[in-house]
């Protein structure tokens, strides 16, 4: 058998080129080693294991996702396939049939040409490089000698497994809405909200739409219809350039919300009415607020690089908020443990303790419909108190051959401010603060920067950090 590139296992998932890193061979493959890990971690023969399977739109996901398929089949798991369904969709699955593990044949928001799997264990929990998916990788580059845990008695070939094929639109669908009062939004005081979507050719039609179609809403779809060939835009709304039509079309149209999806649904991201992009950490601070309404006192997850408009505004609002390390297997991790009722992410990953502690690219468009509607007011009013008190630099990216090394500079550049280590490092003074992580996979060091100043303070602090983070060597002076 060909080698299998270590490079497609990544951080929080499987990704690659098809054809190039993964094809159909690669897949089986990956099936196989998956369901030898789900075994180790579940502690039971693979011969025992129910394992969720669902995939894209994209053009190579029917035959990768069959490939897949096989592969479990092969070591003897139990198969539930939901077909072509959100991510979300097949940690609804896992959670809810309290499967052992799930796959989830997608590239999420990564251009048309590549392809790969997102993987969870039991309780829809993420395999993470840390934890599972380097598994998955020694499991494939040791071979597949006959002996695996789901192997016969005298040491033969496990025996097949067993496939079942389900739909579950409509449960996850009622599950969903369950989160909202629809006759909130329905009985909205004036004219119906006006609502641009765009899911980018991706998931977002088929899980989401039915639910919006509901609410009463005067609703534009665009790009609304999956199509693996992205015909208009890639379905990544962090980047500028993808976000830049419902922009467009919501200060055209007068529109009071613009939503946007990401490839595999999983996200969601949203343009206020005046057409500006809504930062994650503002819309983490709304749902915390709107949610700790309905539950009092409850614990809320916000990460690192967040403004501190997050624990503040929980604070506010009679919460307690937790900061964690960035990711969505850390995030999942410890909301199972503490029973966190939220978590949300810079990124515009939003996980919820009553959906599985998965993160959701729907529960929070139905969140803001309903904040919207019940508060009277348009989401930039909402948005305003934020925009006035905390002034936020957004991600700024810089290449840096030595990452640790730099992060230590900072740490002696900085060493009268607060310092957490919890996730990079984080640098904490009254007025300002930053966060400066390494890359996963790229030599890169990724800067968050807020100030409680102005927006001129801010700048100022990001251009200073920046300066440190891409000079050539040790600063010397120290700061003033």
């Amino acid at each position: 058998m060909a080698a299998v590139s270590p490079d497609i296992f990544k951080a929080y998932d499987i990704r690659g080129i098809y054809g190039e890193q993964i094809d159909g061979d690669v897949a089986e493959r990956i099936g196989r080693a998956f369901a030898r890990v789900l075994s180790g971690l579940a502690d039971k023969p693979v011969s025992e294991l129910r394992v969720g399977l669902g995939r894209d739109m994209r053009l190579t996901a029917p035959e990768l996702s069959a490939r897949y398929r096989e592969g479990l089949l092969s070591e003897g798991a139990h198969v539930i396939d939901a077909g072509q369904v959100g991510s979300e969709m097949l940690y609804f699955l896992v959670g809810s049939r309290k499967l052992d593990g799930g796959l989830m044949c997608t590239a999420s928001h990564n251009p048309k040409a590549y392809t790969g799997a997102k993987l969870v264990r039991d309780g829809a929990i993420a395999l993470s490089g840390d934890a599972g998916i380097q598994d998955i990788r020694r499991t494939i580059e040791a071979g597949f000698a006959s002996g695996a845990a789901g192997s016969s008695p005298g040491g033969g070939l496990p025996a097949r497994g067993t496939v079942e094929e389900i739909d579950i639109y409509e449960e996850f669908q009622a599950t969903a809405l369950g989160f909202i009062d629809p006759d909130a939004v329905r009985s909205r005081t004036g004219r119906p909200l006006k609502v641009i979507v765009d899911g980018g050719n991706g998931m977002a039609g088929p899980m989401v739409g039915p639910l919006l179609e509901r609410l009463g809403l005067d609703l534009i779809e665009t790009y609304w219809t999956p199509d693996g060939n992205f015909p208009d835009h890639e379905p990544n709304p962090l980047l500028p350039e993808n976000r830049q039509f419902i922009i467009e079309q919501v200060r055209e149209t007068g529109a009071d919300l613009g939503i946007a999806w990401d490839g595999d649904a999983d996200r969601c991201f949203f343009i206020d009415d005046t057409g500006a992009f809504v930062d994650g950490d503002f819309l983490t601070a709304l749902l915390a607020e709107s949610l700790l309404r309905k539950h009092p006192g409850e614990a809320i997850l916000y990460d690192v690089r967040a403004s501190r408009a997050v624990p503040d505004t929980v604070r506010r609002a009679g919460g307690t908020p937790y900061i964690n390390r960035v990711g969505h297997a850390f995030f999942k991790t410890r909301m199972h443990a503490e029973g966190s009722l939220f978590g949300g992410e810079v990124s515009g990953h939003y996980y919820f303790r009553d959906f599985y502690c998965a993160d959701s690219g729907t529960i929070p468009a139905l969140l803001v419909l309903e904040l919207l509607s019940c508060e009277g007011k348009s989401m930039s009013e909402l948005l305003a108190p934020y925009h006035a008190q905390y002034f936020i630099s957004g991600e700024v990216n810089s290449e840096v051959s030595d990452q640790a090394a730099k992060m230590e500079e900072i740490a002696a550049r900085y060493a009268d401010a607060r310092q957490d280590r919890l996730d990079g490092i984080s640098i904490d003074y009254d007025d300002w603060h930053f966060n400066v992580r390494p890359s996963n996979t790229e030599p890169l060091l990724r800067l968050c920067l807020e100030s409680l100043v102005s927006p001129e303070d801010m700048e100022r602090h990001r251009d200073e950090v920046l300066e440190l983070i891409r000079s050539a060597g040790p600063e010397r002076s120290s700061r003033p």
